[in-house]
C-alpha cells in the first residue's frame, strides 16, 4: 500500500526533529543520536565475523507493540554475534515512519541507510536525483554474492529493480509462495463467514448475493448463541485514515456484479486492456448493494472509522457473522467457527473473483545513502539478509527466543514452523522478525524451511475455492516508470483516489450513487483519469513487450 507523503515545511521539520524519535538505539553514541552516518573504518575485503566490533547507523520502523529497539530482538542479537556489526537503530512506529524518514533524508546528517525503507520506485528516482541515495548495482555484483546469485538465477527480479536509467537504487524484498493466480497474494481480502451460526440457524452456505444478504439478516434477527452483540458484517475500507490497509476491504464481493475491485483499482481484461474498477458499471451495482446492506443494519457502524485493534478485538470476541482479512486467525483467533465464503453469483448469475495486483516483491526495501563511508561493509552486512536461513527468519521470526518461537531448528539445519496455538501469527512475527531486505524462493520450502501452516491453508483455500472463479488472466505487473511518467502518475492518483474512496464511503453509508454516477464520472475525468490510464496502459504494454 503505497502512500503519498506530504511536503513538510522547514519550521515543522525543525520542530519534529527537536521532538526526537521513538525507540531510538540504546547505544548512546553521538552518531546514533544525531542520526548521522558512521565514521570510516577503512575496512577492505570484509569477512564475518569482524575481528573488532563496528557500528552502522540505520533508520527503520515497527508496530508500536513490537520492541522499540530492534536490538532487543533475539534475531538481531544472533546477527550481531555472527557479524560483529552493531546496528545503531533509529526506530519509529509505523505511523510516524513516512514523515520521519523524509525528514531524516532532508538533512545533511544522513544515516548510513534506511532499513525496511518502504520506498516506491518514484521515491527511489527522486532521492537518487537529489543525491541522497546511491546506485548499488556495483555493490551487488562485487560484494553481495547471496543477492547476486538470486538475481542471476531469476533475471526477472533484476529487471524489476532496475530503473529506466539502468541503475539499481535499492535492495529488494522477495517472497515466493505459489505462482500466477495461485500465488498467495492473488486475493488478500478473503471473506470468512460464521459457519457455526449458519449451522445453528439451519442456513445453507450462501452461493448468491441474495442468499448472503438473507444469512446476514438472520444473524441479526435470530441472535444465534443467544448473543445480543452480533455484527452481521464488518470490514476496514482500503483508505481508512486510522488503518490504511487493503486486506480487510469488501471489494472481493463486487466481483459478483462485474469485474470487481481491488486495493489500487487497476484491473486488466483478458485482451490486456487496463481499466479502472471504480468507474465500471458493475462497481456501481455493487456499491448499491452494499448500501442496501447498510440500510438494513447489516454493516458494522464502525466499519469506516475503526482501526486494526478495534476490528480484531471484536473478531476475537466472536461477534462477526462475516469479515474480511488475509488470515482469519489474526481476527478470530484459533476458532474453527469461520470458513471461507465461496465466490457468489450476482444478479446476472455470473461468478467472478477479482485478482489483486499484489506481488511478492518490494523493490525499495533498503537503500544506502550518499553519506555512507563504509559501502563494502554495509553491502556485505546487507547480503547476510539474503542467506536462506537468515531470510526466512527475517521474514517470519526465529527460534531460541524466551517467549513463543516461530521455528524449531531441526538436526538437519531446517527451520520447522511451530504451531502457534492461539497466538496471532502476525503479531508474533513482527515482535521477532527484522523484515527489511530478504529473499525466499519457492525452492526453499522443503529444503531450508517448512511451509507455515497458515500459509499452506491459505494456498489451499485459494486453489480450491477462489482461483477457479478468477476470470482475469492478467493482473497489473510491477513496472518501473521513468521519472516524468512516475511523477505524473503519483500526482494524478493523489487527486483521484481520495475522491474515489470518499464517494465510495458516502454511497455505502448514505446512498445516492444512482443520481450522482454521471457527475462522478465527469469529475474523475476532470481530475485526469484518462491521462492516468494512458500512462498505466503505456507502462503495461512496454512491460509485456520486454517480457
Amino acid at each position: 500500500m503505497k502512500k503519498i507523503t506530504t511536503i513538510i515545511s522547514l519550521v515543522l521539520a525543525t520542530t519534529l526533529m527537536l521532538t526526537g524519535c521513538a525507540g531510538s538505539s540504546k547505544s548512546g553514541t553521538s552518531e546514533s543520536s544525531k542520526g548521522a552516518s558512521a565514521k570510516d573504518y577503512n575496512l577492505k575485503n570484509v569477512s564475518f565475523p569482524l575481528k573488532d566490533k563496528v557500528s552502522l547507523n540505520l533508520i527503520t520502523h515497527s508496530p508500536s507493540f513490537a520492541p522499540q529497539d530492534p536490538n532487543d530482538k533475539t534475531l538481531a542479537k544472533k546477527l550481531e554475534e555472527k557479524t560483529n556489526v552493531h546496528i545503531n537503530w533509529t526506530n519509529y512506529t509505523d505511523e510516524q515512519f513516512p514523515d520521519k524518514k523524509n525528514l531524516a533524508l532532508s538533512t545533511s546528517d544522513l544515516p548510513d541507510g534506511i532499513f525496511d525503507a518502504g520506498m516506491t520506485t518514484n521515491d527511489l528516482l527522486r532521492f537518487a536525483k537529489q543525491g541522497v541515495i546511491i546506485p548499488v548495482e556495483d555493490l551487488i555484483n562485487n560484494d553481495m554474492p547471496n543477492l547476486k546469485k538470486i538475481l542471476d538465477k531469476k533475471p526477472d527480479y533484476r529487471k524489476m529493480i532496475t530503473a529506466p536509467d539502468g541503475h539499481i537504487y535499492s535492495f529488494p524484498w522477495i517472497e515466493e509462495l505459489g505462482t500466477g493466480k495461485e500465488a498467495i497474494q492473488s486475493l488478500p481480502d478473503i471473506p470468512y463467514i460464521n459457519k457455526k451460526w449458519l449451522d445453528e440457524l439451519g442456513i445453507a452456505m450462501p452461493t448468491t448475493t441474495d442468499e448472503l444478504e438473507a444469512a446476514l439478516v438472520a444473524f441479526k434477527e435470530k441472535t444465534p448463541e443467544g448473543r445480543t452483540d452480533i455484527i452481521p458484517m464488518s470490514f476496514i475500507p482500503i483508505t481508512t485514515p486510522t488503518y490504511p490497509g487493503g486486506n480487510e476491504d469488501p471489494g472481493v464481493l463486487l466481483g459478483a456484479f462485474g469485474l470487481g475491485d481491488n486495493s489500487d483499482h487497476y484491473l486488466v481484461t483478458n485482451d490486456k486492456k487496463v481499466v479502472y474498477s471504480a468507474t465500471q458499471d458493475g462497481y456501481k451495482k455493487g456499491i448499491q448493494w452494499l448500501h442496501k446492506l447498510q440500510g438494513e443494519g447489516l454493516i458494522d457502524p464502525e466499519a469506516f472509522t475503526q482501526d486494526w485493534s478495534k476490528f480484531s478485538s471484536k473478531g476475537q470476541a466472536g461477534r462477526y457473522g462475516l469479515f474480511f482479512t488475509w488470515d482469519k486467525s489474526n481476527v478470530s483467533g484459533p476458532s474453527d467457527d469461520y470458513v471461507p465464503l465461496p465466490p457468489l453469483k450476482g444478479p446476472d448469475g455470473k461468478v467472478n473473483v477479482p485478482r489483486s495486483n499484489g506481488l511478492g516483491v518490494d523493490v525499495g526495501k533498503m537503500v544506502v545513502t550518499s553519506s555512507n563511508k563504509n559501502l563494502e561493509l554495509t553491502a556485505k552486512w546487507a547480503d547476510e539478509m539474503y542467506a536462506p536461513l537468515q531470510s526466512i527468519q527475517n521474514n517470519w521470526g526465529t527460534y531460541g527466543d524466551e517467549g513463543n518461537n516461530i521455528f524449531e531448528l531441526t538436526s538437519d539445519n531446517t527451520l520447522k514452523h511451530l504451531p502457534l496455538g492461539d497466538v496471532s501469527p502476525w503479531e508474533l512475527r513482527v515482535k521477532q522478525n527484522l523484515s527489511g531486505p530478504l529473499a525466499i524462493l519457492d525452492e526453499y520450502y522443503g529444503t531450508y524451511t517448512t511451509t507455515p501452516d497458515d500459509a499452506a491453508e491459505r494456498l489451499d483455500t485459494l486453489k480450491k475455492v477462489y482461483v477457479p472463479a478468477m476470470t482475469a488472466e492478467y493482473n497489473y505487473p510491477l513496472v518501473f516508470m521513468d521519472s516524468d511518467s512516475s511523477e505524473q502518475t503519483i500526482q494524478l492518483e493523489a487527486a483521484i483516489k481520495p475522491y474515489i474512496e470518499r464517494k465510495k464511503a458516502e454511497w455505502i453509508l448514505n446512498g445516492g450513487i444512482e443520481n450522482e454516477w454521471n457527475s462522478y464520472l465527469q469529475e474523475v475525468d476532470k481530475l485526469g483519469l484518462s491521462k492516468l490510464m494512458e500512462l498505466k496502459q503505456t507502462a503495461f504494454d512496454k512491460y509485456y513487450s520486454k517480457n
